[in-house]
């Protein structure tokens, strides 16, 4: 699960909404609530390593395989928003 912490250009992606966003959140990561990553598909598929988190795995889980069925090979589900948070931390 951690292959993603060594990656240099990860975009960490908070799938939870705006107002939980605000209450804490990953510095550098980007909010895109579960409900709008469809939205953003172009974009993400952009992306070299995406790491998705939420509160607790559910909907950053959603979010990686919504990913995966659309081709991006290198997606993890980070988990809850906390644990992402340690894993850059205790990595660095």
């Amino acid at each position: 699960m951690n292959d993603w912490t060594k990656s240099e250009n990860k975009v960490i992606v908070d799938v939870r909404s705006h107002a939980e966003f605000s209450g804490g959140h990953v510095v550098g990561s980007v909010n895109i609530p579960l409900q709008e990553i469809t939205d953003h598909l172009e974009e993400l598929l952009q992306a070299e390593t995406l790491v998705f988190c939420c509160a607790s795995g559910g909907r950053s889980g959603m979010a990686t395989q919504l990913l995966q069925q659309n081709g991006h090979s290198n997606v993890f589900n980070g988990g809850s928003w906390l644990s992402v948070n340690n894993s850059i931390n205790t990595t660095k």
